[in-house]
């Protein structure tokens, strides 16, 4: 009886086409975005959308283990999101310690606007915040996107354009310095 040897199966996690696209398959994931919402709401569903390729993490709960977003974030740029509200800026700034604390780097804080001005205590906080955080970009409110089904679909004006281009150089700025 002749007995034929079988090609194993990929592992767990690795592409199935060998070493060299497993190589690849990690450069990908490095250009990848991690992105975790401060609170429910914050947008940062619409936002992982938005930025393509990006992990969307939802959002930060009390009690939910930091070290996760932390974990997967390992190496890719991790984006923290909220609204621009005075209740968000509290919940930034609860979370960005949780994920500082097991030795995360939050490369971008992004402040999500609301459509209202930006309270003084809220200001007051993101500036706190800034020295915590690799930078701060504030997104414009959309309200097309109170309507939108699909969120890519969704023609961004000048000013949005211009903060997520902002967003991606800092995190790929962020990214190329690990």
């Amino acid at each position: 009886m002749t007995q034929t040897r079988r090609r194993p199966g990929p592992l767990p996690g690795f592409p199935a086409d060998g070493p060299q696209d497993w190589l690849r398959h990690q450069a990908a994931q490095r250009r990848e975005l991690v992105v975790v919402g401060a609170h429910g709401g914050a947008g940062a569903t619409t936002l992982a959308i938005l930025l393509r390729p990006a992990w969307d993490m939802g959002a930060m709960r009390p009690g939910r283990d930091a070290r996760y977003p932390a974990l997967v974030a390992h190496g890719r740029p991790l984006l923290l999101v909220c609204r621009n509200t005075t209740a968000a800026a509290a919940a930034a700034t609860t979370a960005a310690a949780a994920l500082l604390s097991p030795g995360a780097a939050v490369d971008v804080l992004v402040v999500v606007s609301d459509g209202w001005p930006e309270p003084a205590t809220a200001a007051a906080r993101f500036r706190l915040l800034e020295q915590r955080v690799g930078a701060i970009v504030r997104v414009p409110f959309m309200p097309a996107f109170r309507l939108a089904r699909d969120p890519a679909a969704v023609p961004l004006p000048g000013r949005a354009q211009r903060a997520l281009g902002h967003i991606r150089a800092l995190a790929g700025r962020s990214a190329c310095n690990r």
